[in-house]
């Protein structure tokens, strides 16, 4: 193995339990025990493991199985061996359905045991390996994605003629033609990545790369090696020197998305880039230096990120040169009109619609909305009703039951409309998703005050997040 794994081992067998916490001890593997399930699953919430180690039964009542689920549910990444009495080939099929990666029938051999766990963990090895690479491949390739908006909409899908709105593009042409860091705040959903792009498509660097990077999408041990690359060995998998995103976005714009989310240790690599204008790869002693217009952007209102626990106060300030808001849909109502028509116009081919126009009745549903996912939010709406409308026409029953909500202040009630029924649980989950894209809204994004608001703990949010595709 090219480094040492944690591994659990839950067995009600002492005897067992210490004898394979010794063979494993002896491969090079740190241990840790639990004698059932439930203080197993405990032990991998609190420390974490590479691989679970189960017997199939035990003495009490939840056995492996329970051990099985949990570890998928809360630990995906983790494999599991169960051990399984000498001719039960029921369970250990039974377990394999679930998601083991293998099984091992008592009695056994310890050097059979040995050879089989490390074949899994170098199987899951090269599996991590192949999904972070594969992830890396794909941000890398993003910045050679067509960046070219509709040719009458010079500012791709920022469309508008609120004031609030065409505020932004005054900022956009003043700033583009510095170099200056710019921070972009807003709500989820309000187009902040559209800001970013119109200011590097009208600045000095447009011929060069717009690189964006979600930061809140990359795992804290990715991250780093993807936005400042990384030498050949630098880490269990680096089998090449990787250029990051900052040097491939050398000549133009980096698009730092949901940069709250970096820790600190990142944090003082990035104040270092914005100081000093060079960087050195994960495990290299090279010194880089680029030339790249940093865009940042971020959920958190300016008040509130600076002093806020875990960011640096002088990154802040560092990102904080240029700042600019883009306004919540609720707050350019009057743009709403535009922005569907504009939606109506660009989905059409993609989702094959013989749609034409949005009924008067059903644009007033879509104007008198609160629209808590924001420009997003709207643009989904609009797709989905491309796909529903069966007519030239989007009617009101094309549309989400949700909105046709009585105006922003009607609380949970939505207006029927004339048919003979309704879907009960499809008017549910719309309900659940507006309630969650509100909570979400008042909270800025915080899922942890957000969970705590609506009485629910915050893996359950998270998992409501992830059913409805709320995004942000």
């Amino acid at each position: 193995m090219s480094s040492t794994r944690r591994v659990l081992i839950i067995d009600d067998h002492d005897t067992m339990r210490e004898g394979l916490e010794h063979l494993m001890r002896r491969r090079g593997h740190k241990t840790v025990s639990a004698t059932d399930a439930s203080e197993g699953l405990q032990v991998l919430e609190d420390v974490g493991a590479d691989l679970v180690i189960t017997d199939m039964k035990m003495a009490t009542e939840e056995d492996g199985m329970r051990v099985l689920e949990g570890v998928k549910r809360t630990a995906p990444n983790t494999d599991v061996l169960v051990i399984t009495a000498h001719g039960t080939v029921e369970s250990a099929v039974e377990a394999m359905k679930l998601g083991a990666r293998d099984y091992i029938s008592k009695p056994f051999r310890s050097e059979e045991f040995g050879i089989k766990v490390d074949r899994i963990l170098r199987e899951r090895d090269e599996r991590l390996r192949l999904e972070e690479e594969n992830l890396a491949l794909r941000v890398e390739n993003t910045y050679l994605r067509s960046e070219a908006g509709d040719g009458d909409t010079p500012y791709g899908d920022m469309v508008g003629q609120s004031e609030s709105i065409l505020a932004v593009k005054r900022f956009v042409e003043r700033v583009a033609r510095s170099d200056s860091t710019i921070m972009v705040y807003g709500e989820s959903g309000t187009g902040k990545e559209l800001v970013a792009r119109a200011i590097h498509a009208r600045s000095s660097r447009h011929e060069g790369p717009f690189v964006p990077v979600n930061c809140g999408a990359l795992a804290e041990g990715v991250l780093d090696s993807e936005l400042f690359g990384h030498e050949r060995g630098a880490f269990t998998g680096a089998e090449r020197q990787r250029r990051g995103r900052f040097e491939l976005a050398d000549g133009g714009t980096l698009f730092l998305d949901e940069i709250t989310t970096i820790t600190e240790a990142t944090q003082v690599r990035l104040l270092r880039v914005l100081q000093e204008r060079e960087l050195e790869r994960v495990g290299g002693e090279e010194t880089i230096s680029v030339d790249v217009r940093i865009v940042a952007a971020t959920n958190t209102a300016p008040e509130q990120l600076l002093g806020a626990e875990g960011f640096r106060e002088d990154l802040y300030y560092r990102l904080h040169v240029v700042p600019v808001t883009v306004p919540p849909l609720r707050e350019r109502k009057d743009d709403i009109v535009l922005l569907a028509d504009h939606f109506l116009g660009k989905l059409r081919r993609r989702t094959r619609s013989e749609v034409t126009a949005i009924d008067p009745a059903a644009m007033e549903r879509l104007v008198d909305y609160d629209w808590p996912g924001n420009v997003r939010e709207l643009e989904n709406v609009i797709e989905r009703a491309l796909v529903l409308a069966e007519g030239e026409l989007i009617e009101v029953t094309d549309l989400p039951l949700l909105i046709n909500v009585n105006g922003p202040d009607s609380g949970t009630s939505v207006t029927l409309g004339t048919g003979e029924g309704i879907d009960l649980g499809r008017a549910l989950d719309e309900m659940e998703e507006r309630v969650i894209r509100q909570m979400l809204s008042r909270t800025k994004g915080n899922k942890t005050e957000a969970s705590k608001r609506l009485g629910i703990s915050k893996s359950a949010l998270i998992y409501k997040i992830n059913k409805h595709g709320i995004e942000g």
